[in-house]
């Protein structure tokens, strides 16, 4: 994050408490503004609403909206097809409320959650009732709104295209599509029908712009994987090129970092259903890391049912924010800001400049090689750093998010502890202005991660524990009071490394850096907004999943 210039920001108190917005480059605590964020609550199905203003030139207008969706009271019940348009019609209903919201304040874009239509928890044969057919993207160009009888059984497909047109806009949205096979087709399932979980894109003149069906499926015994991995991208008159992936595709190489890698996007749409999972993979939490990693702008859409741990949506830069989180309200929420088409990353170890704080000299330091102590003929010289290392912290085993960490505790105003675990070593230098009466731990796992689903994750994590016992160290918690000027690195062997951090109140932070030195990666930091709650690098290596 460049030095100096601007401040962290957070809205007004307001009925959702999570709705935030936060800007980069924070030198103070959060502090309530109203210049560039405001809120009107709209009522019970129109949500609230949430919007950024900034100069026109430089941006387009992008809403993502949070939806609690009415659910089928038995997903697994046989339904006719009218049946289930009547309830998909009801959350179809207040999608249009939202586009219309939203085409008052300009909107160019809107991204609505997977799941948010027909629901989830259902059978293969029980879904069959909510699928729209989807013709093939190939050969097909079509406007759903204009011709409603050119294809049987496409009545959602038609009613967002005619909200495209409605509110003048893009519009993303996430629907389960069948596709007739046939018995030629080795892999055509027995009931002679593909079943996808699918993303539309609709232009703002209700054209079926392109599809995207979802690749790495999370326990959805309904739908089938598609026989090659959709890499799909459409263009804009607005903003240019956007990619579009969806919820657990986020955490694997195919579809979301080839289309990044090979097709140059800037903007990536992101419908989602996602149970949160602290203290490193919030749906918020993994959103920003997305966008701070590979300097992208993220429009995300999360369902909202807070009993199942499902909330979490946000319009993401690299440097700024503006997101909602909540899980005591059960209202609906459409975020709008203005998004910069050209996305400015964080400042990075090779272009930093400006005059080095002792801190970080002594970061680079310790990175150099640089000993503490120093022997001669007669007697060691050590620099005070020394008295850290000299009681060294005991390491100790936590299981954290289903893995089992190796960890040391964090103790004291200031410190240099490391942590070490197969081949990875991670490293704190740290200091606190005052000590907190909680607990803290710097963790690492390197290895196969088999619990809902499987990757090898590389990780470095700092983060609060749920009580001032060892076993507590990587409970889900929310609220800390810590506040901490760190340094947080280690010698990862893969470049995917996805910034973690969230502070009190699921607050998202910004780090003040990030890079590589000395080929260790680093996340740099001071001055937190609130107490800290997780601080992590949380690396992927797609070949050894």
């Amino acid at each position: 994050m460049p030095e100096g210039g601007g401040t962290s920001r957070r809205l007004l108190p307001m009925q959702s408490r999570f709705m935030v917005c936060i800007m980069s480059g924070a030198r103070s605590k959060l502090a309530l503004f109203l210049c560039g964020c405001y809120v009107v609550a709209l009522g019970a199905h129109t949500g609230e609403e949430s919007v950024a203003e900034h100069h026109e030139a430089e941006y387009y207008v992008a809403a993502v909206y949070e939806h609690p969706s009415i659910l089928s009271l038995n997903p697994l019940a046989l339904i006719s097809r009218q049946e289930a348009l009547e309830l998909m019609n009801q959350n179809l209903d207040i999608y249009e409320q939202q586009v219309m919201t939203a085409a008052q304040k300009d909107v160019q874009i809107i991204v609505f959650p997977e799941d948010g239509i027909h629901g989830f928890n259902f059978t293969r044969t029980s879904i069959y009732p909510f699928l729209d057919f989807m013709p093939s993207r190939q050969v097909v160009r079509w406007n759903p709104c204009l011709e409603p009888h050119r294809f049987n059984d496409t009545e959602v497909l038609q009613r967002l295209s005619c909200m495209a047109i409605r509110g003048d806009m893009f519009l993303v949205a996430n629907l389960g599509t069948k596709q007739p096979c046939h018995s030629s087709d080795p892999r055509c399932p027995k009931d002679g029908r593909y079943q996808f979980n699918t993303n539309v894109v609709f232009s703002n003149n209700g054209t079926l712009v392109d599809r995207y069906r979802k690749h790495n499926l999370y326990f959805e015994a309904a739908f089938d994987v598609p026989l090659k991995v959709d890499l799909i991208t459409f263009d804009t008159p607005f903003a240019g090129r956007f990619g579009i992936f969806t919820c657990f595709d986020i955490l694997f190489f195919d579809p979301a970092i080839r289309v990044l890698r090979d097709y140059k996007v800037k903007h990536v749409v992101y419908p989602t259903a996602w149970m949160n999972q602290l203290p490193l993979l919030a749906a918020i939490e993994i959103q920003k890391a997305f966008a701070v990693a590979f300097g992208i702008n993220v429009l995300a859409a999360n369902v909202h049912h807070p009993v199942l741990g499902m909330t979490g949506s946000g319009i993401h830069t690299p440097l700024e924010s503006f997101w909602y989180h909540d899980m005591e309200n059960p209202k609906s929420h459409l975020i709008i800001a203005q998004v910069a088409k050209n996305p400015v990353g964080l400042i990075g170890a090779e272009n930093a400049t400006g005059e080095t704080d002792p801190s970080h000299s002594k970061f680079l330091k310790i990175l150099s090689g640089d000993p503490y102590c120093e022997k001669d003929a007669q007697e060691v010289h050590c620099d005070e750093a020394t008295k850290w290392n000299v009681n060294a912290p005991p390491t100790f085993h936590s299981e954290m998010m289903y893995d089992n960490f190796t960890l040391v505790p964090v103790w004291g105003k200031e410190g240099y502890l490391h942590v070490c675990s197969n081949g990875l070593c991670c490293y704190l230098l740290y200091e606190r202005p005052t000590l907190s009466k909680e607990l803290y731990a710097l963790g690492v796992f390197d290895g196969l991660h088999t619990v809902h689903g499987t990757y090898y994750i590389q990780v470095c994590a700092l983060v609060r524990c749920g009580g001032l016992g060892f076993d507590t160290c990587g409970q889900e918690i929310t609220e800390a009071t810590g506040i901490f000027e760190f340094h947080l690195w280690g010698n990862f062997s893969t470049s995917y490394i996805f910034p973690l951090f969230l502070t009190s109140g699921m607050t998202l932070e910004v780090p003040d850096q990030l890079g590589w030195e000395n080929d260790h990666y680093f996340l740099r930091k001071s001055r937190l907004s609130s107490g800290l709650v997780t601080a992590a690098l949380y690396g992927r290596l797609y070949e050894r999943d």
